[in-house]
């Protein structure tokens, strides 16, 4: 197998993977509060405490992600030209 052929089918595998994983679990958790909802802040003794609500998330703790995004996208520009009036 040539080098270039493997990465080929290296690459086909991965995107397979994560087009998978977008159709299976559409949400992921939210970068910036880890899937927490809100940021973690301590007291003058050091004990955490709840922060902030995650304005990134809005408080929910899942975004969607990218490849789904770009599926729905994708989806809703399809859906609107092949509408007839």
């Amino acid at each position: 197998m040539t080098p270039i052929l493997a990465a080929i089918t290296c690459l086909l595998m991965v995107t397979l993977g994560y087009g998978g994983l977008c159709a299976a679990s559409p949400f992921g958790d939210c970068r910036k509060c880890r899937g927490m909802g809100h940021a973690m802040k301590t007291d003058r003794k050091g004990r955490p405490k709840r922060g902030k609500d995650c304005r990134r998330c809005k408080a929910t703790g899942k975004r969607i992600r990218v490849g789904r995004w770009l599926y729905n996208r994708w989806a809703r520009i399809y859906r609107s030209g092949t509408n007839t009036p």
